[in-house]
């Protein structure tokens, strides 16, 4: 396997490969012992085995990190079919761009291998193997208060486009991030919100801010938003 990176966890020595077809398998038993794993399982949404074909198929990528041959993290870039639930439209994308947009798809690291930043790792090996040429957008959907994944998503300066039901009944943070915008946008208003205050995000949301980060404060978290 060709090695893109390697690092240290502790005192062991890891690497990272880009995954093809024939890594099906290894991937959907990380996929379960993760989810297995997970004391709130709804904040993970599980892909199929279709899915990962169709990811590895040439439709996006997908790379893994390797403690000597075994698997112990993966993360997907997808690049969507174009339909109805595309996040181009929430995020203001115009429509013959659509081809153009990345999805930040699932993210997996196995218990065993927690607390090293191995997923902040992955996000910056895949964000820069990402080719320029043909891609222009990153999009995500996240579960309010799944906090590892909101702040994976800030982490690499995406950021909330909206707040709304996707996926038939599922409330969704949608983040995305120009990769064409070599500096951070100036912003003159903030105003900053409790991450429960749907409502309230939803209405600044409408008038144009963006979330740009979050904190915690009295056992809650709050969302800045910026325009």
């Amino acid at each position: 396997m060709e090695k893109i990176y390697e690092g240290m966890l502790g005192k062991t020595p890891f690497f990272v490969t880009k995954l093809t077809p024939q890594h099906i398998q290894q991937i959907e038993e990380l996929q379960h012992e993760v989810y297995e794993a997970l004391t709130d399982q709804s904040i993970l949404q599980p892909l199929s085995t279709e899915e990962f074909e169709y990811i590895l198929d040439g439709n996006g990528m997908m790379i893994g990190a390797y403690v000597e041959d075994q698997l112990i993290a993966f993360r997907a870039l997808l690049n969507p079919p174009i339909d109805e639930e595309h996040l181009g439209y929430d995020c203001g994308i115009e429509e013959k761009d659509f081809q153009r947009v990345l999805y930040q798809e699932i993210s997996n690291v196995s218990p065993k291998y927690r607390g090293y930043g191995l997923q902040k790792t992955l996000a910056t090996v895949v964000m820069n193997s990402i080719d320029l040429k043909k891609y222009d957008y990153v999009c995500s959907t996240v579960k309010p208060y799944n906090i590892p994944s909101l702040k994976d998503k800030f982490s690499q300066d995406l950021l909330i486009k909206d707040l709304k039901i996707k996926y038939v009944d599922k409330l969704r943070y949608i983040f995305y991030k120009d990769l064409r915008q070599d500096l951070s946008p100036v912003f003159t208003e903030k105003q900053v919100l409790s991450m429960g205050d749907i409502a309230g995000q939803q209405q600044l949301l409408k008038q144009g801010f963006l979330g740009t980060t979050m904190y915690e404060d009295n056992n809650d978290w709050f969302v800045v938003y910026e325009k």
